[in-house]
């Protein structure tokens, strides 16, 4: 007779998680029109949010705290039940542990953000990712009570889909993909993923390599690898450095602001059969011979080879924060991917001035996955000089980003050599000649999977 399960214990990895709470979902139960999630809360929600079709009943395990509930507050204490109807804006602030029940199980496009909990963040209101005159007032408008923005955005989602790409690529088409995507930009919320891939952009660990070998004037190469999620950029860096250069000394310090990720990628084991924080296949880029090259295999285990491994220290921080060059320090190059993009921008552009301060002088930041604005305006403030080599290659060396444009925020623009600045604009590789100046703390900016509920 099969076993049947009628029990569930805690999870062992992590569902969600942010500045404010971290999170673990039971399941799947028999039952398939119902989540449980456990949550522990250290200072609230990082948003406030409206449900679509979903019912959300939160029961205090302990602690206390209070929810907002269509802008009236509820105190709450061990023991008792909250219940959250959908189409109400609501958040929720304190010190507790909850357990949460959904009906129906969540859904992508459900949760609607509104603000932010300035409990949790320090700020109220909605970033427009924009200082546009027009752009406030558009996102003003309402029909019927509601901002037409995402049903417009919806419409011509499905028009862009169809059109041929050498039409896309007129000077007046791509103007337009510009205007939508300022627009995809104000919609929904924006959340820390933990998703990426070993080998993601080999032009970039190309270039890492040749620049490695500029920088190697000392008894070591000092490199920090920003947002390294759950290590896999980590240890393509160290296995592209290496694999050109093994007899170099490589301090490697990799930082990531979520504990569980960082203590996945200390570990150095992964499983194609277990996702560990990532939603996708991690070794999808990498061939057979690779893989074999890369990782000791014990059935399902690969583990990342030692020499490989060997001199990396895992951080746990936070890229926003001034103190990050006292835990840190300054480095020949300096990585930080694919995380500022998530930020709001005024959020993003503090993060990136803040970031510059760890690179050496005449060393190498590398900077992609980034609102092109922000990273063209900081570069131009501060000097940095664009790296030229391999600049297209790298710039389509993602194959994850340039499809999301225009309708998702981090989506990649195409390249458009007719702007003037298109070299700064495009570069993803800059040289600093002088330290940035420390810049004063920012407020914390809220990171979340974005590929799970937000409950």
């Amino acid at each position: 007779m099969k076993d049947e399960q009628y029990t569930y214990s805690m999870p062992n990895g992590v569902s969600f998680t942010s500045k404010g709470l971290l999170g673990y979902t039971f399941g799947p139960f028999k039952k398939n029109d119902i989540d449980v999630y456990y949550v522990d809360v250290t200072s609230g929600h990082d948003f406030f949010m409206i449900s679509k079709k979903i019912t959300r009943i939160y029961y205090i395990l302990e602690g206390c705290g209070y929810f907002t509930i269509a802008n009236r507050r509820y105190d709450v204490g061990k023991g008792m039940l909250v219940e959250v109807p959908p189409k109400v804006e609501y958040c929720y602030s304190g010190q507790m542990k909850l357990v949460i029940f959904s009906r129906p199980q969540w859904f992508r496009g459900n949760d609607r953000f509104t603000r932010w909990n300035k409990d949790v963040t320090g700020e109220e209101n909605t970033s427009t990712g924009s200082n546009s005159s027009w752009l406030p007032r558009l996102l003003r408008v309402r029909i019927a009570g509601k901002s037409p923005i995402g049903a417009y955005l919806r419409l011509n989602q499905r028009l862009w889909s169809v059109l041929p790409s050498n039409f896309i690529a007129l000077r007046p088409v791509r103007s337009y993909g510009g205007f939508l995507h300022t627009l995809a930009r104000t919609q929904g919320s924006r959340g820390q993923s933990h998703t990426t891939f070993f080998l993601r952009n080999r032009p970039q660990l190309e270039l890492i390599q040749r620049l490695a070998a500029r920088s190697m004037t000392g008894a070591a190469l000092r490199v920090a690898v920003l947002g390294c999620s759950t290590g896999a950029e980590a240890y393509s860096v160290a296995w592209a450095i290496r694999s050109a250069h093994p007899s170099v000394e490589l301090i490697l310090e990799a930082v990531d602001i979520s504990e569980q990720a960082v203590r996945v990628g200390k570990g150095g084991v992964y499983s194609p059969k277990q996702s560990q924080l990532v939603d996708a296949n991690i070794f999808e880029r990498m061939t057979e011979d690779e893989i074999s090259e890369f990782f000791d295999r014990d059935g399902d285990r690969l583990t990342v080879k030692l020499w490989i491994r060997k001199g990396i220290k895992w951080l746990v921080g936070d890229a926003a924060r001034a103190d990050l060059f006292d835990i840190v320090g300054s480095h020949d190059l300096v990585i930080a991917n694919n995380f500022l993009c998530h930020m709001n921008v005024s959020a993003a552009e503090q993060c990136l001035r803040n970031i510059g301060h760890l690179v050496n002088p005449g060393g190498y930041l590398f900077v992609s996955g980034i609102d092109l604005d922000v990273r063209t305006i900081v570069a131009r403030d501060l000097g940095w000089t664009p790296i030229e080599e391999l600049l297209d290659e790298i710039h389509e060396g993602d194959s994850c980003m340039g499809p999301l444009w225009p309708f998702h925020y981090g989506g990649l623009e195409p390249m458009n050599k007719r702007r003037q600045d298109w070299r700064l604009r495009y570069a993803a590789a800059f040289q600093l000649c002088t330290r940035v100046q420390k810049v004063v703390e920012i407020p914390n900016e809220p990171r979340r999977l974005a590929h799970t509920p937000t409950v």
